[in-house]
């Protein structure tokens, strides 16, 4: 069973005061990876380049991003791709991303081997259903992010939700919708009820539903949140300690591996 995310807040696995996420892919794509391609393609190696980076950082959760699985599947497909422009329908391209069987199936394999290999409690990051549902709509060509409403978002949430049976065995302490849109044109607010299937989803598995924006983490149906720690943490022993009901960092790429280290210290 999942260690639930709440009981990781009040008592960090890492002996911490307060626990720490981090979505470290920028920044361990430079220090382990040297600037290589991260692994998407071979479950075994991107464990342990996990475990690598869980043993550098010492998190309380290892963060898991599907969402750049699916980024990196749908740049080298070609086949899946031009799957999604087979209708224009507003929704059809999301429904026939989730809906991949193989593609489900290696995010499956690819969570199942981190969790294993890092052995710490996994959070899983995938896009929010109406950024992830904007991805999918303009990259098929069925138009712009202009398209959408509120009211799509809770369709999108149904194929999520549909699609997230397919990790219903995993160990999941918290699932991480992340909602930050950097387009030019402005998504249309979601509220959290629109969201249900999802959050109907989580409950029944038993995980944390959060909600990832540029400010930090919304922890849905509890008061508790996240604190972003600044990128000016990273880099300098100056910056204050930051304070919240638990912490989530996104180091930058070109952060001075001493200098990471130091600031982790700091956070103990």
């Amino acid at each position: 069973m999942a260690m639930d995310f709440t009981s990781i807040v009040s008592a960090p696995p890492s002996g911490r005061r307060t626990a720490l996420v981090i979505d470290h892919y920028r920044y361990t794509q430079a220090v382990i990876l040297q600037g290589r391609p991260v692994p998407w393609d071979d479950p075994t190696a991107h464990a342990q380049y996990a475990r690598q980076a869980q043993g550098l950082l010492t998190p309380d959760t290892t963060l898991l991003n599907l969402g750049a699985l699916y980024d990196h599947a749908l740049a080298a497909d070609d086949r899946l791709r031009s799957s999604l422009s087979a209708r224009r329908r507003t929704g059809y391209a999301l429904k026939t991303l989730l809906a991949d069987d193989r593609l489900a199936a290696r995010a499956a394999e690819l969570a199942s081997a981190v969790s294993q290999t890092t052995g710490a409690p996994l959070t899983v990051q995938i896009p929010s259903p109406i950024r992830w549902l904007a991805r999918a709509h303009t990259l098929s060509g069925a138009g712009s992010v202009t398209d959408l409403n509120a009211d799509h978002g809770e369709t999108a949430a149904m194929y999520v939700a549909d699609w997230l049976r397919r990790l219903s065995a995993l160990s999941v302490a918290m699932l991480l919708l992340d909602d930050r849109w950097t387009g030019t044109q402005q998504l249309p607010r979601v509220e959290d009820s629109a969201y249900k299937p999802v959050s109907n989803a989580t409950e029944h598995y038993r995980w944390t539903l959060g909600r990832r924006t540029h400010d930090g983490v919304a922890v849905l149906d509890s008061a508790l949140r996240g604190t972003l720690v600044p990128h000016s943490y990273w880099r300098t022993d100056a910056a204050d300690v930051p304070t919240g009901d638990f912490l989530l960092a996104d180091i930058p790429a070109d952060a001075v591996p001493e200098t990471v280290l130091s600031q982790l210290a700091r956070l103990a």
